[in-house]
């Protein structure tokens, strides 16, 4: 007979196999109910339930997620005692593949859990918020916003630019899918340069911390 400890980590992985699939099959379609999710997962409705409540407590879930990895990921770099545009360089470069990730939350963001979503990012939003201001208080960001709306305007065209490999990939008008695509390296110097650029940083500064002659 299965263990206690054998029924626990069998049970933790089929959360994490839920979670894992519910990214992807939101990422394609923000609409899709726990059958979809559940179907997907390989497991019935009522597994899911088991798991996650309501659909709600799963993009909580979703959400809490991606606050820890990028909240380390901020943690770390802020404490790194860099120059804050190549701060930003790092973070942009450490956190992309969960941007990627997690770009569902921004059509999920805009929907009916705009809220709970808004007040799961808080910790995110301020580490932001003082790397932005570290860069403002060195004249290396630009000051006419405040850190808080100028980070969250920079760090919204990061969401912006790793949600499109979708539509671009379906257009067929670039290799979403491979490895220089907009989920591969091509979409990460096209995040980091453009947020650095709204940031307020010169674009020949901003290429040069990127690395390479064209943007």
């Amino acid at each position: 007979m299965p263990t206690e400890s054998s029924r626990a980590r069998s049970m933790n992985e089929t959360r994490d196999r839920i979670l894992d699939v519910a990214l992807d099959v939101l990422g394609e379609n923000p609409d899709a109910g726990m059958g979809d999710i559940a179907s997907a997962a390989g497991v019935v409705r009522r597994t899911i339930y088991g798991h996650f409540p309501s659909r709600l407590d799963l993009v909580r879930t979703l959400t809490e997620r991606a606050v820890t990895e990028m909240t380390a990921v901020l943690a770390e770099v802020n404490a790194s005692g860099a120059e804050a545009d190549a701060a930003w360089v790092a973070f942009i470069a450490r956190v992309w593949p969960v941007a990627h990730r997690y770009r569902v939350l921004l059509a999920l963001r805009r929907g009916e859990y705009g809220e709970a979503i808004h007040g799961l990012l808080g910790p995110v939003d301020e580490l932001l918020a003082d790397l932005v201001a570290r860069g403002q208080d060195s004249d290396v960001f630009a000051q006419h916003l405040s850190a808080g709306i100028l980070s969250q305007v920079a760090y919204g065209v990061v969401f912006a630019i790793a949600d499109s490999d979708l539509s671009d990939g379906a257009n067929g008008t670039d290799g979403a899918d491979g490895a220089d695509g907009m989920n591969g390296t091509r979409g990460a110097r096209a995040a980091t340069i453009t947020s650095l650029l709204m940031l307020g940083v010169p674009e020949a500064r901003a290429i040069a911390l990127v690395g390479g002659d064209e943007p």
